[in-house]
């Protein structure tokens, strides 16, 4: 029944992914009030699926050296905190926001905790995920590590559009259009250099 309930949300969204851009979805902020993505209309996004306790949690400093730079040219990052990957970001709202700003100075905007993934997983990041599915994790030694990890729990995970793991990232133009996808142990210069470009 799960696997026809997913079968059946993707296809849905499938059908919407060429109706909508980014832009016109809403989400929860941290305090879990809707808002409009529109508001970041005309602006490059990246957006992140967060967690506060995960070996990719570092990634936050060079996130926020990334906003640092290029926040003046018409760039937001998106942060949506998620505690479906080992449970590593348990805590409120509260707390995390106080982890991330304590321990790596972020001023990029923060939403609602969310699932990303499964019967409950937000509409934008269904949407995400089905337009841009996921691709394998690159080559390289972190990159074969995920590979056995995600096997042992799913040999058949590659098969799957969704989210892995912590810190899966999308860029999205100024169109509200998706123009790349980099999973957690893609290397940050790479991203840096793919925001650039649309900037």
């Amino acid at each position: 029944m799960k696997k026809i309930f997913a079968i059946a949300t993707l296809f849905a969204c499938t059908i919407l992914s060429a109706q909508k851009n980014a832009f016109d979805f809403k989400v929860q902020d941290s305090d879990g009030r809707c808002v409009a993505l529109s508001q970041y209309e005309g602006k490059v996004l990246l957006v992140v699926n967060t967690a506060t306790k995960c070996g990719f949690t570092p990634q936050y400093k060079e996130l926020q050296a990334l906003y640092d730079d290029c926040k003046d040219k018409g760039f937001e990052i998106l942060d949506f905190p998620c505690n479906q990957f080992g449970g590593q970001a348990p805590g409120s709202m509260q707390e995390i926001r106080e982890f991330c700003t304590e321990k790596y100075s972020t001023t990029f905007p923060q939403f609602n905790k969310i699932d990303v993934n499964g019967e409950n997983a937000d509409e934008f990041w269904v949407w995400l995920y089905t337009v841009k599915p996921f691709e394998g994790f690159g080559k390289g030694v972190s990159a074969s590590m995920m590979d056995k990890m995600m096997k042992r729990r799913d040999p058949d995970y590659a098969s799957n559009p969704d989210i892995k793991w912590n810190f899966t990232k999308f860029l999205i133009n100024r169109k509200g259009e998706i123009v790349a996808r980099f999973e957690p142990v893609a290397d940050m210069k790479e991203v840096r250099k793919a925001v650039e470009e649309q900037l």
